[in-house]
């Protein structure tokens, strides 16, 4: 389970509503609580100890943004930035600077450009930037470099989660590139009433087969943990885009892909009339209509656009003439039937590739929290 909180949702510059990029994402194991009954349990309130989580981009002024959340820097695993413009990164130095002023010491991943490790070298050697905590970049071009299907970056977060992290080039002004957040979690049952009905009593030799571990009870008998145990795997598959012009682009990644994140910045409209204005700059960003009739053919159910421009404003009213998000919705749904949402700072959705497990219907996998603000 992956529960997405938007921080920030507008294109370029803050507004009175939307501050600029940032997405974090919660890797939840809903297994963590009532495990020992071997039942699925959806647990969304497990100890901060147990929910750590990415942050995807950081424009400026995510780490206020943060401080209306009940997210803690001292559990962020990675940081992933998809391009260099300054509505996704600028934010980055003050959030690693406060981290280590709230006392964190435990080493961070940062997957990036290159020239995000030339900022944070420029950075340190003119404000005394310091960091307590070793940061491990990543660069992306050195990713995507590698030979064959290695494009890949491994986080093991337990012994039972690991995630998965793809990466996908995209089309902008700037190099920009798309995260493909793939979480795998093992859950292992115990068959007690087979243990039981063969004359073995509850004893510390269960947990050890529960842990897959093969075992010898008091009398000799050997017993084999894949005899005993059911290993249950759930996958949960989320994508995030950054700044992007060709949602084809995107056409491999979205394979088993259970939520795509994508920018809309504008409506096809305007979009159309920005390139026609000025034939010698192209934004290279995506329509809702763009996006979304993409998305209708490439099988994906659910879609949250983000990252709108600021003329929209966040009200909804497709009879006002003054720009909002009315006018993004329909030009969305004109060419997508599938199940739509349109970001706001602070929302909330949780995504679930294994409801299937629970026989609930796959149009469920994502479903809207609410606000964190005030929670």
């Amino acid at each position: 389970m992956l529960k997405l909180t938007f921080l920030g949702t507008s294109a370029g510059v803050p507004t009175m509503q939307r501050n600029v990029t940032a997405l974090a994402i919660e890797c939840l194991n809903p297994y963590l609580s009532g495990s020992q009954q071997g039942s699925r349990q959806q647990n969304t309130n497990q100890n901060k100890k147990s929910r750590p989580w990415l942050l995807i981009d950081c424009g400026e002024g995510t780490q206020q943004q943060l401080l209306h959340t009940k997210l803690s820097l001292h559990q962020l695993q990675a940081i992933y930035i998809t391009h260099v413009h300054g509505d996704h990164c600028y934010g980055l130095p003050g959030l690693l600077a406060s981290a280590a002023m709230s006392g964190r010491r435990e080493a961070l991943t940062l997957i990036a450009p290159k020239a995000i490790a030339t900022l944070l070298e420029a950075i340190t050697l003119t404000t005394e930037f310091y960091l307590p905590f070793a940061l491990n970049f990543i660069a992306i071009e050195e990713v995507l470099s590698e030979q064959g299907d290695t494009n890949k970056v491994n986080i093991r977060l337990s012994d039972q989660q690991q995630l998965d992290i793809d990466i996908t080039p995209l089309a902008h002004r700037v190099a920009s590139h798309a995260f493909g957040i793939t979480q795998t979690i093992h859950h292992r049952t115990l068959d007690t009433d087979k243990l039981l009905a063969q004359g073995i009593p509850a004893s510390a030799l269960w947990g050890k087969l529960q842990q897959g571990h093969d075992v010898i009870t008091g009398d000799g008998q050997q017993l084999c943990a894949v005899d005993y145990v059911n290993d249950e795997l759930s996958r949960t598959r989320v994508v995030v885009a950054g700044d992007n012009d060709t949602p084809a682009c995107l056409t491999a990644a979205l394979v088993d892909t259970d939520l795509l994140v994508h920018e809309a910045t504008y409506t096809h409209e305007v979009l159309t009339k920005i390139q026609a204005k000025n034939p010698e700059f192209d934004p290279m960003h995506s329509s809702a209509q763009l996006v979304a009739g993409f998305v209708e053919n490439s099988g994906v159910n659910n879609l949250i656009l983000t990252h709108f421009s600021a003329r929209y404003q966040s009200f909804d009213n497709p009879s006002s003439s003054t720009p909002n998000m009315a006018h993004i919705r329909l030009d969305a749904e004109s060419v997508y039937q599938g199940n739509l949402w349109l970001a706001a700072d602070f929302d909330q959705y949780m995504v679930d590739g294994a409801v299937d497990l629970a026989g609930i219907n796959e149009n469920n996998r994502v479903q809207y929290l609410g606000s964190a603000r005030g929670r």
